[in-house]
């Protein structure tokens, strides 16, 4: 391929575009493959010098479509530099006619090389690479360095960092520069590196917002200290092993540890270190705590190649220093850069074994390093870089040397694997602990460890805490490490998510430990509990409700009481948590925001963990609970569902824990005082009140409702009315819906059982009633279609109750109740919303196949079973329209659903969405085409659609696209049949209603719906023809000019002009 692109770039007769077209392919090429490895396949003699730099010197520097070109010639004219011949000799006489002198080749080569150095696009990066490979030239070298070094110190000096021009222009230089003390001899530079440096000083390149410019500086830096320093590897460092592969394998393990312990001595070679390598050193310094990861990773690479030629005294101070940016005092960044220039030193044998006991504890600091910025953190770099020194000393030292330090890398390791906030740093850690079990192949049980906790299993922050935690701790090793850190770091940290998932990682590390969780870990945690720091204390009241159930888990199954694990002050302790919450008023604000759920979550956990009975302090729990449900209103909108269902949990378990007596009744006092008080809540002027309290009603113990269930089943009937005051409480209806269900499933059937005890005959018409009734909850706000989440609960509510007297008293399921059901389910399963029509064909399929036994008087079954097959039950995508609506419009032949499957068609023919429209209107019409030669069909299908259009006058949800509908179905002939017979009767019904429905109104997409749909009706001949003239002339006459200009009116007005003409 290269072959022929460059075939197609000498070819004369190429046009430009075309030599263009080519430079960018190899462009392209070279950037995937980099150009460094790209660069050796360009041709180089010399018979491609001349023509190259013709190309080159013919190109615009300011046309910007054409950089590819310039970017790659540049590339390909610094490989023809190589050849091993003087420059001169292609030159010849320089003389011409005229008796000027002409340019010799080498300034020209120099002239184009300073022209785009200058430049604002890419060419300026292969400008940088022609001059480090032209000027180094034993020829140029002689005769043009000098200058051309002067030239570039004076523009850089010149140029200013604070402007645009100079940015570019600092740029240029700086690349050129450092590319040539890269490729450069060391004798050839050292005489200029002085003053280079001296220049570089006064640029004060530190100081500059510009990233790349600091990282250019800093790569001049670390190349002009490796210019004064002679090029020599340090005798003093350490190395493991050999180069050699053959000599590694021939080599025993008492030799190898023989060379690593008696390492050569330094050479004392008599050569003094040059002063400036102090000044090169402290900027090095300076960039590892810059705040540019590319500035700081560079730096790190220019200390560990400084610090390998540098005497072992020196080479330790360096150490020492990099050391130093380990303190508290600096930030994130110098950690990091610290990090980077640990891993360097380490990977080339520069930092000494003697070193190690200063290295690791700051090492194993990092590993955890996470400072809090306002509400979020820095730090992961840190940690991440922290890694990879781990994995850089797994292959720089003999496990020998490694052996003091195992267990607490191995332990941190894979505290990072597991418990890391950020992904990355998980998968880091768990790539460092791999490569050291390989490479050391000393850290407990490392082969197991490594196979579940791998790079893929950590991908996943749940399942690093929940299971591979527990995988882990199981070995005696770790499991302390870990828990400690759960407890000092992790259960007082900023994101609420990682609390939590801490607090459950500590629940199910409790069987691992129980003996240390109990004397140690509770003890600790009591006091954070009831802290000042916000964080904290609500990690501490989780992490002490989940250890404590976890305990009560152990007893349980060790047939002990809980109080063989939990003495009386760690019971008093944590049952005393709540009221001193409430004395220091920690409640309230957005810190209640976390206390209330928390103190509720402990609550529930003491309560099932069967502790003794706390006496007055349940009370205190009561009223808690109580406040929280009452004020749910109060709190943020993204915490109201969590608090909601945490003291609704609590609610459930402190019942069942202390208000049930010996005898299984409750105290009537009590169950009066609570029922009495949730009911009376349920008429609350705020909605989020109603929702508490609704919940809380379907959360309360079977004898909690004995006696009281006709009082409670009435109270949540009224809260899903819709009434003038509450008509947007979607929500409280929503959670009444769920209470009921919740209600019934507590209470169980009893067919001649009471009314006030259990889901009987006198009551089950009721239940189904209202649940039905808000299957027909279409209410809309500024949030939009919020009935759909009553509509969702209703009919969730529904299958849970059926399924529940089939179960029990089939008897009890009426076949009006199953009818309206499943007709209402097969409604919504044919409307627009793709999650809910998915969800109630769920729901609908749930009730045709379940068969233990069969939900009785389904209309129909057997038509359903063959229309919705079991064997495609899991394969049908319900949320897709081009699957759901040709099975829905099935059910359009029977005479059961045709009603209501066409009213959800309705809506979904008519709406907005296009997949929906396409994929529903063309289903619609495939099944009109199959019953068109039907008369009867036809005719009981238009009477369907005349009833829809009757019972919903006036009612915009649904008359506006059941006209939309209407259009399409004119449109398409799917009324030909009544065409042939005038004054049909479908035609007059549906022109009198289309007349009444836009009857002064000002709704213009009803008015234009209506003009479609007249125009539609024109193909009906008669006296109905005239009438329908009629309306559209007076709809020509209509005041809002966007009507006057719809499409079919104008339509209109061009067939009245012609027919006057």
């Amino acid at each position: 391929m290269l072959d022929m692109l460059l075939d197609i770039i000498r070819d004369p007769n190429s046009s430009s575009v075309l030599i263009h077209m080519a430079f960018k392919f190899l462009y392209f090429i070279s950037k995937v493959r980099g150009y460094k490895t790209f660069l050796r396949l360009f041709p180089h003699e010399v018979v491609d010098v001349q023509p190259v730099l013709e190309m080159i010197s013919a190109q615009d520097p300011t046309d910007h479509e054409t950089w590819e070109s310039r970017y790659m010639l540049l590339l390909w004219l610094s490989m023809t530099c190589l050849i091993p011949f003087d420059l001169s000799r292609l030159d010849g006489n320089l003389s011409t006619a005229t008796g000027e002198k002409r340019q010799s080749t080498m300034d020209m080569i120099l002239e184009v090389a300073k022209s785009y150095l200058v430049v604002s696009d890419k060419s300026r990066d292969a400008a940088a690479v022609l001059v480090s490979k032209f000027v180094t030239r034993p020829d140029v070298k002689l005769k043009r360095m000098a200058d051309f070094l002067d030239w570039t110190l004076s523009t850089l000096s010149r140029a200013n960092y604070l402007t645009m021009e100079g940015i570019i222009t600092m740029d240029g230089m700086l690349r050129a520069l450092a590319q040539i003390f890269k490729h450069g001899k060391r004798e050839d530079c050292l005489p200029y590196a002085s003053t280079v440096l001296a220049t570089l000083d006064t640029c004060k390149l530190s100081d500059s917002n510009q990233t790349i410019l600091r990282k250019l500086g800093v790569k001049l830096v670390q190349r002009l200290g490796l210019t004064f320093l002679k090029t020599k590897v340090a005798n003093w460092r350490y190395q493991r092993g050999s180069r050699s592969l053959a000599a590694n394998l021939m080599q025993t393990s008492s030799d190898a540890q023989k060379e690593s312990v008696n390492m050569p001595e330094e050479d004392d070679e008599d050569y003094d270190i040059p002063e400036e390598i102090e000044n090169v050193i402290e900027q090095l310094l300076v960039g590892l705590k810059d705040k540019d990861t590319i500035v700081r990773w560079s730096t790190a690479k220019g200390i560990g190649r400084i610090t390998g030629r540098l005497p072992k005294d020196l080479a330790d101070d360096v150490v020492g220093s990099v050391l130093d940016c380990f303190s508290f005092k600096e930030t994130n960044n110098a950690w990091h850069g610290g990090c980077l220039a640990l891993a360097e030193l380490g990977r080339r044998g520069l930092l000494l074994p003697s070193r190690l006991p200063d290295v690791v504890p700051v090492i194993l600091k990092a590993l955890v390093y996470d400072e809090k910025r306002g509400a979020c953190s820095v730090g992961s770099n840190v940690r991440d870089a922290a890694c990879y020194v781990c994995w850089a000393f797994a292959r720089a030292y003999d496990p020998l040397e490694m052996t003091p330090f195992v267990n607490q890398i191995a332990s941190a390791l894979l505290v990072a694997a597991v418990f890391d906030r950020d992904v990355n740093c998980r998968r880091a850690a768990s790539a460092a602990f791999q490569e050291n079990v390989g490479r050391q192949g000393t850290f407990p049980h490392g082969i197991d460890i490594v196979t579940t906790a791998d790079y893929f299993s950590v991908g996943s922050r749940a399942n690093c805490y929940l299971n591979i935690s527990v995988y882990v701790a199981g070995f005696p090793e770790y499991s302390k490490s870990m828990i400690d850190h759960l407890v000092e770091m992790k259960i007082n940290h900023w994101d609420s998510v990682i609390r939590e998932l801490s607090t459950k990682a500590l629940h199910n590390l409790t069987p691992i430990a129980p003996d240390y969780m109990r004397s140690d870990v509770l003890p600790r945690l009591l006091p954070l509990a009831t802290g000042s720091d916000l964080h904290t204390r609500h990690g501490a009241i989780l992490a002490c409700a989940e250890i404590t159930h976890a305990l009560y888990k152990l007893t349980v199954k060790n047939d002990r009481p809980v109080t063989d694990y939990l003495d009386n002050e760690t019971l008093l302790g944590l049952i005393n948590i709540n009221q001193k919450l409430q004395d220091r008023q920690l409640y309230r604000g957005l810190g209640g925001e976390l206390m209330r759920p928390a103190v509720c979550c402990l609550i529930e956990k003491l309560s099932l963990s069967e502790i003794p009975h706390p006496g007055n302090a349940v009370s205190g729990w009561q009223l808690l609970i109580n406040d929280t449900l009452k004020n749910l209103y109060m709190v943020s909108t993204s915490s109201r569902p969590v608090i909601k269902e945490a003291a609704v949990t609590a609610l459930s378990a402190l019942c069942s824990a202390f208000y049930q007596e010996q005898a299984g009744d409750v105290r009537p006092v009590v169950q009066d005082e609570i029922v009495k008080h949730y009911i009376t809540e349920l008429e609350s002027a705020e909605e989020m009140t109603r929702c508490g309290f609704s919940l809380a009603l379907g959360a309360l113990p079977r004898f909690m409702l004995r006696s009281k269930l006709q009082q409670v089943l009435e109270g949540l009937r009224k809260v899903t009315l819709i009434t003038g005051k509450n008509a947007s409480f979607a929500e409280s209806r929503r959670d009444a819906l769920k209470a009921i269900a919740l209600v019934c499933q507590t209470v169980g059937v009893q067919v001649d059982g009471s009314q006030d005890d259990d889901v009987c005959r006198e009551n089950v018409s009721l239940i189904y009633n209202t649940l039905l009734g808000c299957m027909s909850d279409y209410t809309t706000d500024s949030r939009g279609d919020v009935g759909v989440w009553v509509r969702e609960a209703a009919m969730e509510s529904l299958m849970n109750i059926t399924l529940l007297l089939a179960q029990s008293e089939p008897i009890l399921i009426e076949e009006d109740f199953c009818k309206r059901l499943m007709c209402s389910l097969a409604q919504q399963s044919a409307e627009k919303i793709d999650r809910f029509r998915a969800h109630t064909a769920s729901v609908f399929l749930n009730l045709v196949y379940f068969n233990n036994p069969p939900i009785p008087h389904i209309p129909h079954r057997e038509d359903l079973e063959r229309i919705f097959p079991r064997s495609q039950a899991d394969s049908l995508n319900w949320a897709a329209p081009s699957q759901a609506f040709p099975k829905v419009t099935q059910l359009l032949a029977l005479p059961a659903y045709r009603y209501h499957v066409l009213m959800g068609l309705t809506v979904s023919v008519g709406g907005l969405t296009e997949s929906t429209v396409r994929y529903s209107a063309q289903s619609l019409f495939d099944y009109l085409r199959l019953i068109q030669s039907d008369a009867q069909s036809m005719e009981s299908f238009s009477n369907t659609i005349l009833q829809i259009f009757r019972d919903n006058q006036r009612n915009e949800r649904v008359s506006i696209p059941l006209m939309k509908m209407l259009d399409q179905m004119l449109a398409n002939g799917c009324f030909e049949i009544f065409v042939l017979e005038e004054n049909h009767p479908f035609a007059v019904q549906l022109l009198a209603l289309t007349k009444e429905e836009i009857k002064k109104t000002k709704n213009v997409q009803k008015l234009r719906s209506s003009i479609s749909v007249f125009c539609g009706l024109i193909q009906f001949p008669g006296e109905i023809r005239k009438k329908i003239l009629f309306e559209l002339l007076l709809l020509l006459c209509h005041p809002f000019p966007i009507v006057k200009k719809t499409q079919p009116v104008r339509s209109m007005r061009c067939s009245l002009h012609t027919m006057m003409s």
